[in-house]
């Protein structure tokens, strides 16, 4: 590791565009007087940001590391972080982060901080990493230095994460993984964040314009009226749970979200199934969000329209607030279904560009030129 010259340490955080740069930004507000606090000796600490696709085209953590090692080797850094909202693999194992001493390097997988008080998490981390990497310098055979815990206390907070084990010919020395149930739901939960699903509700105006044109009409049909009085709240569950699940097929199937590897190693189709269960979970809140809206909307358009005299000499029943749920809910239902059918209007890039993030799509978009660029038989 270099020192500067004017006796200031100076990080760079290299962070992927999105979610990664926003937090890279935030992080760089208070992170030169922590680190300064927490180092002791007079030490000063200068925080930069830059922001760029530094995984583009690329998932292997070794040729990342090299990347960043170049990137830093053109630049006056002491210290490179790379944030990345990628999930990243290793040796079968989810990577939470990667470490060079010897460059001062530190590569983070933030799908594996999880996918809550990620900001927090995330300086926790950085901050030992910089830390660790700040300490004393060692020789390649004493390994790693000792006199400072790297990402001790982050790791004794995060019993998945643990270290893992680094090959010669790799670009580390010290590496941390996530393993377990566990780590699978940590990295799980910190890719659909990631996606940020509640960014799907605007994402989708032709589907949400055609769920709310059905619930209107459907609210002051009479027929409608008659089938809400006469179901059960088991059988409105069941409307519910079923017009949801139509809908999130719907947008997976119509969109082609359904990830397809075309690799037949244990480790691609581990790598499958974890975006495939990221997709499902991001289409998932986002169709929830979509439902729940569209229920209060529904409820406050039959307040407005509804003649309670009408209703009762349609179903036999006063309308009451009982009532006004359950059609509500009956409705919401119906026009969810409506909504996926609307959803057909959308472009599949309109979908991927509300269901994903910005390296997320990239990605994909990569993995779908590849394809193509291959010959058919």
């Amino acid at each position: 590791m270099r020192v500067s010259s004017q006796g200031v340490t100076v990080v760079a955080l290299l962070a992927d565009p999105d979610a990664p740069t926003e937090i890279a930004q935030r992080m760089a507000r208070t992170l030169p007087a922590r680190l300064a606090d927490k180092s002791g000796q007079g030490r000063r600490f200068d925080v930069e940001v830059v922001s760029e696709p530094f995984t583009s085209g690329t998932e292997d953590p070794p040729t990342l590391m090299r990347r960043i090692m170049d990137r830093g080797s053109a630049e006056n850094w002491d210290i490179v972080v790379a944030l990345t909202d990628l999930p990243l693999h290793s040796h079968g194992r989810k990577l939470a982060v990667n470490l060079n001493h010897e460059h001062g390097l530190a590569l983070f997988s933030l799908p594996s901080l999880g996918g809550l008080r990620l900001q927090t998490r995330a300086r926790r981390a950085v901050e030992e990493a910089v830390l660790g990497l700040a300490g004393p310098r060692t020789t390649e055979a004493e390994g790693p230095p000792r006199s400072q815990p790297l990402l001790g206390p982050f790791v004794n907070r995060l019993a998945p994460v643990h270290p893992g084990r680094t090959d010669e010919k790799e670009t580390d020395d010290l590496r941390y993984v996530v393993g377990g149930p566990r780590g699978y739901l940590r990295v799980l939960a910190g890719m659909v964040r990631a996606n940020r699903p509640w960014r799907l509700v605007p994402g989708l105006s032709k589907a949400l314009a055609a769920a709310l044109a059905t619930g209107a009409v459907a609210t002051v049909n009479s027929t409608v009226w008659t089938l809400a009085a006469s179901l059960s709240t088991p059988r409105l569950v069941i409307a519910t749970v079923g017009s949801v699940a139509i809908m999130i097929g719907w947008l997976i199937i119509d969109a082609e979200l359904w990830h397809r590897s075309t690799e037949s190693s244990p480790e691609a189709r581990q790598r499958a199934r974890l975006y495939n269960a990221s997709t499902v979970v991001t289409v998932g809140i986002g169709v929830l969000v979509c439902y729940v809206g569209l229920l209060v909307i529904n409820w406050v358009w039959a307040l407005f329209i509804l003649n309670d005299q009408v209703f009762a000499s349609v179903t036999q029943n006063p309308l009451h607030a009982e009532e006004y749920l359950t059609l509500s809910w009956f409705v919401a239902s119906v026009a969810t279904v409506g909504g996926a059918l609307g959803s057909g209007l959308e472009s599949d890039e309109a979908i991927r560009a509300a269901a994903y993030s910005k390296r997320e799509q990239e990605r994909r978009h990569t993995l779908q030129d590849e394809h193509g660029d291959q010959p058919s038989k």
